[in-house]
């Protein structure tokens, strides 16, 4: 006679692992089809259960079609069709392992300590009692008008730029707006981008079917020959610093850019300002919207470098054709940054922390950079190396004298323990580019860590 054990202990009832024993059995072909199975009172009395437990399991045998029941013959295994085999399935391939390096400069990380967690949390509990009744409602496309209104506020004070919060759209990171971007425009417009630049610029475009253009660039910014020659109708830059080679655009090159711009209606220039608040010497440079007279200008910027990277709300700024444009062609996208984040952030900016938050990062990574310098220095590789661009915002490069290979060189880091890139990682053509610059972005750098790590670097090339 068939034998299961049965658990009373289990969160299953008894006549339901009954069921699923005996359906297992159907299916393994352990009970051929025609088997008959035993009694309901014998087999009852076989497992030590209730008759009621083995009539319950049956008619759930039945009504599924593993069993037939024939009146004075008893209950028999019925013709079922068998599931397909599955599959083996191949071994799991584990992920590759991320390194774990002990000096990152490559990520302008924040330092947990220098974010104001006490006034943001004050604030967001301000934002559950002020804002409880438009926390639950649907925001504005563009994004919630409190947070619209002090970004415009911010920047008319603290950078000569003045819009309406009409034309400002809120968005989940730059990366989320250079995809709006190219909606708007056009998916046929052809984008000139700076060469070299940062890689997700071309990536984003791309994956929206745009094609792109480089151009190279010279003390002054991208080169206006290159730019006149060429057939594009939108030029993407960053003139108040560029990365990685922390250019700053002139003013006449500005002039040029904006000339070129104004020349037909379909050009347009994007002005990326992606760290622009960290300048270290005299004011921020006023943007190149706030000059410009023929509504040709888009400006877009982020608070992931001002606050905290993972802090994704960036923010469009469109001449007012454009905004108009916008609300025809893309009004119906709903904004991509919950309501909540942007209340708050609202109140961090109208509240003066966000300014004050600003000057205190700026004090904090104008003497890091410092002694980071210092570090570098006073080290054993300081003839090798020349410090250049330091004001390049929260980065600058590293001119090494070395006979080795740009990749020879991030290898032979990355076994002390240093995450580096070099400036031949930025460019479109690698071959084309300067030879043995590194770059350091030094936000997120431990002085301890970095100097352990040079000390490790300098054992390497035996001058420890």
């Amino acid at each position: 006679m068939l034998t299961y054990t049965l658990e009373k202990q289990q969160h299953a009832p008894l006549y339901s692992q009954l069921y699923q024993k005996i359906r297992d059995d159907i299916r393994s072909g352990v009970l051929p089809c025609g088997a008959k199975l035993p009694s309901k009172r014998s087999f009852a009395e076989h497992l030590g259960v209730s008759k009621v437990t083995v009539e319950n399991a049956y008619a759930q045998l039945i009504d599924e079609g593993y069993v037939a029941s024939f009146e004075k013959r008893g209950y028999y295994v019925a013709r079922v069709a068998l599931p397909p085999a599955l599959p083996v399935k191949p071994a799991a391939v584990s992920a590759a392992k991320q390194a774990v390096y002990d000096v990152d400069l490559c990520s302008n990380s924040v330092d947990p300590e220098r974010f104001p967690f006490s006034v943001w949390s004050r604030l967001m509990r301000e934002t559950v009692l002020t804002y409880a009744r438009e926390l639950l409602a649907p925001l504005p496309n563009q994004g919630a008008v409190c947070l619209r209104e002090a970004i415009c506020d911010y920047l008319a004070q603290n950078r000569g730029l003045y819009a309406d919060p009409s034309q400002v759209v809120i968005g989940a990171g730059t990366e989320y707006l250079y995809g709006m971007i190219l909606q708007l425009l056009g998916t046929d417009v052809r984008f000139a981008l700076e060469d070299p630049s940062y890689s997700k610029i071309p990536q984003v475009y791309r994956a929206h079917g745009a094609d792109c253009l480089y151009l190279p660039m010279d003390a002054q910014g991208v080169q206006m020959d290159k730019l006149t020659q060429a057939d594009v109708q939108v030029v993407h830059i960053s003139p108040a610093h560029h990365f990685p080679t922390g250019t700053v655009t002139t003013q006449n090159r500005r002039l040029e850019l904006l000339s070129w711009a104004a020349e037909r209606p379909e050009r347009y220039i994007i002005e990326d300002e992606y760290d622009s608040e960290f300048r270290f010497h005299g004011k921020p440079i006023p943007p190149m919207i706030a000059t410009d007279g023929s509504e040709s200008v888009i400006y877009i910027n982020t608070f992931s470098k001002t606050i905290a990277p993972s802090v994704r709300i960036s923010y469009l700024i469109l001449p007012p054709h454009l905004a108009e444009r916008w609300q025809q062609k893309l009004g119906f996208y709903a904004c991509t940054v919950p309501a909540f984040e942007q209340y708050t952030l609202a109140s961090f900016i109208k509240s003066g922390h966000f300014e004050r938050h600003i000057n205190r990062m700026k004090r904090y990574y104008r003497d890091l950079r410092d002694a980071v310098i210092k570090e570098i220095q006073t080290s054993a590789l300081a003839p090798y190396l020349t410090i250049q661009e330091l004001d390049a915002g929260l980065h600058f490069s590293l001119g090494m004298q070395t006979e080795k290979t740009d990749a020879q060189i991030k290898r032979l880091c990355a076994a002390c323990g240093i995450r580096i890139s070099c400036l031949s990682d930025y460019y479109r053509l690698p071959e084309q580019a300067p030879a043995h610059q590194a770059l350091v972005n030094y936000s997120g750098v431990s002085l301890e860590h970095f100097r352990a790590a040079l000390q490790r670097l300098e054992a390497e090339f035996g001058m420890s």
